[in-house]
């Protein structure tokens, strides 16, 4: 019978946890976009499926910059983001999102897209827009959570270099 009730508990407790972020990553993740799950298993950015990229070799300040994260198999989680090359800083905000998807407040308004609910997902597209004075290069950088303890960090896009600079 303790068992049984020790089980319970332990089920309850995880999906609780697990819930709390069935709709959108945390804050906590902000700054390293590692998922704050429990017990989760990180799996090497060399060998994901998934790809970030955009049409764009290159973007001047105030840009709108589409953003496609491609996949082979499906996922529930994500968290995506702008760096700029020189410090890693967080930079510009998104203003397209797909359904699915909601801003988050990581140091600026809209700066970070993340899921708003855990359907599954695979293929989707974003608008960045660029702040309107020049910040440098960039890349895209996208956290994907396949299951609750399954997820691949800091997956990146080739460099978008800023144009006009010498």
């Amino acid at each position: 019978r303790a068992h049984i009730v020790g089980w319970a508990c332990t089920t309850l407790c995880l999906v609780s946890y697990a819930a709390a972020f069935s709709q959108g990553a945390s804050l906590s993740a902000c700054a390293d976009m590692m998922p704050r799950h429990l017990r989760v298993q990180l799996h090497s950015s060399n060998s994901n499926y998934i790809t970030v990229h955009t049409n764009m070799s290159f973007y001047f300040p105030g840009d709108k910059v589409p953003v496609t994260v491609r996949s082979t198999r499906d996922y529930m989680g994500f968290m995506l983001q702008a760096r700029k090359v020189s410090n890693n800083e967080i930079a510009g905000t998104f203003i397209f999102l797909p359904p699915g998807s909601k801003l988050l407040t990581c140091f600026e308004d809209g700066d970070t897209v993340t899921h708003s609910d855990k359907s599954l997902k695979r293929n989707l597209s974003f608008v960045w827009k660029a702040p309107d004075q020049p910040i440098g290069d960039i890349k895209f950088f996208i956290s994907i959570v396949q299951s609750y303890f399954v997820y691949w960090a800091k997956i990146e896009s080739a460099v978008v270099a800023q144009g006009g600079q010498n």
